[in-house]
C-alpha cells in the first residue's frame, strides 16, 4: 500500500471509529521520506485530510528534515512526534551503528533546537 492510500486508510478508520464510539482516536501518520520535499507533501496531505499529528523517524531523517518539518507542522497547526525507529536497531546490536550516548547527545540537540520552542 503506498503512502497516500494508507494516510486516507487510516484516517477513514479513525473517523469511523470516533463516529461508531463517540469517543477521540488517533494515529500518528508516518511523513519520514527520502526528501525534505517529500515529507512536506506527506504533512500537507495529512493536514488536507485532517489528521491532527502526523510522525518522523528523527535518525533516519536528520537534523534538516526534523527542522525543516517541525517549522511547517508548527506554523500549520499539526502536532509533530519525533519517532526513533531505527534507534532500536542500533541498540539491540552492540556493535552496530553509533553508541547510544552519541543518539541521545543529538536527541538533546535537536530537542534544544526545535521541540522545546514555543510560538
Amino acid at each position: 500500500m503506498r503512502w497516500r492510500d494508507r494516510f486516507v486508510f487510516v484516517a477513514e478508520a479513525i473517523y469511523k471509529a470516533q463516529a461508531e464510539t463517540g469517543e477521540i482516536k488517533g494515529h500518528y501518520l508516518n511523513a519520514t521520506a527520502g526528501t525534505c520535499e517529500e515529507m512536506i507533501k506527506r504533512a500537507v496531505f495529512a493536514r488536507e485530510l485532517g489528521v491532527p499529528i502526523i510522525m518522523h523517524d528523527y535518525i533516519t531523517g536528520g537534523f534538516t528534515a526534523n527542522t525543516r518539518l517541525a517549522h511547517y507542522c508548527r506554523d500549520n497547526g499539526l502536532l509533530l512526534h519525533i519517532h526513533r525507529a531505527m534507534h532500536a536497531v542500533i541498540d539491540r546490536q552492540k556493535n552496530h551503528g553509533p553508541p547510544s550516548l552519541y543518539i541521545e547527545q543529538r536527541k538533546k540537540l535537536l530537542k534544544q533546537l526545535v521541540g522545546s520552542k514555543k510560538s
